[in-house]
């Protein structure tokens, strides 16, 4: 108890005296914190799946294994056996293949969407925070619009207007929902940045004004619009899923997907239940992962929170 109490007062006296950056702070902080372990193990698991998926997967993902095939029975299909740990899905191929390959397609498709939308969030925020007046006015009257709009319903009414759905218009439709998140919070931080001491002194000095919006104010602002995206990214998982489960994700049927898998699998609920099981279990697991660590960076990062 003495031990740890002293502990707590040499850290405590470090950093009065030496100090220590808000990232450091926030590094410390996350390494004590069991929510951000978590979810830092989770996603570290899944991208490693995901980065490697066709050298760990066993099997082809696209074959069908006559060993698999002769048990297909119109009220049966094949549950783990030897060789085949998850057993078989409804054309006999390998599920654990088909789960592994299928996490390589949701990484690619949430990673994307967040870094367009973000991108394009931060393009919009940028112009709208540094410039003001009525440009501020029209981007943040068109962004209040589409925050109006459900998430998922923006993201289907985008992706229903492509003649042909593919894994590129589940894409755009959810990096379009992100982007007026993106928008409004770095807005908002450029806002607060506008008022800041080293900007005045930066205008004071003549620094003309795209160097102090560059140099000053977005770097400074951009803290919680980074944090914002490993939010973003666990809806986006969850978004591309839904599109995907609902037709509106790639057409191929051969491709493995969770999303689509678990649309697939609902026709098989009575024969074989795990069909849909995994692919949800999976879904559900990933944007926790991701929203534990979202969630643990943002309380870490909030200075009204450092002890």
């Amino acid at each position: 108890m003495t031990a740890t109490w002293l502990d707590r007062r040499r850290s405590r006296i470090d950093d009065l005296a030496g100090g220590r950056s808000l990232g450091s702070e926030a590094l410390r902080r996350l390494r004590r914190e069991p929510a951000a372990i978590a979810g830092a193990v989770i996603i570290g698991l899944f991208v490693v799946v995901a980065a490697f998926a066709p050298l760990i997967a066993p099997h082809d993902a696209a074959q069908p294994f006559p060993e698999l095939q002769e048990n297909l029975r119109p009220g049966s299909i094949p549950g783990p056996q030897p060789g085949f740990p998850l057993g078989s899905d409804q054309l006999g191929r390998d599920f654990l293949s088909r789960m592994i390959l299928a996490s390589q397609q949701t990484l690619l498709v949430g990673v994307l969407a967040t870094l367009i939308g973000l991108a394009v969030g931060v393009v919009i925020g940028t112009v709208a925070g540094a410039l003001g007046g009525w440009v501020d006015t029209v981007l943040m009257r068109v962004t209040d619009v589409l925050l109006a709009i459900p998430s998922l319903l923006l993201a289907i009414s985008v992706a229903a207007l492509a003649a042909n759905p593919s894994q590129t218009t589940v894409i755009i439709a959810v990096a379009i929902v992100g982007v007026p998140i993106f928008a409004r919070l770095l807005r908002g931080s450029m806002l607060a940045q506008r008022s800041s001491d080293h900007v005045l002194a930066a205008t004071a000095l003549g620094v003309r004004r795209p160097a102090i919006v560059m140099r000053h104010m977005l770097p400074n602002a951009i803290g919680p619009v980074i944090v914002q995206a490993t939010l973003t990214l666990a809806t986006a998982i969850l978004d591309a899923a839904a599109l995907s489960f609902l037709g509106l994700g790639d057409a191929d049927p051969g491709r493995a997907e969770w999303g689509l898998m678990l649309a697939q699998a609902q026709a098989y609920l009575e024969v074989r239940p795990a069909l849909a099981f995994y692919p949800a279990i999976a879904i559900i697991v990933v944007a926790l992962g991701f929203t534990l660590l979202g969630e643990s960076l943002r309380e870490a990062l909030d200075p009204k929170g450092r002890r």
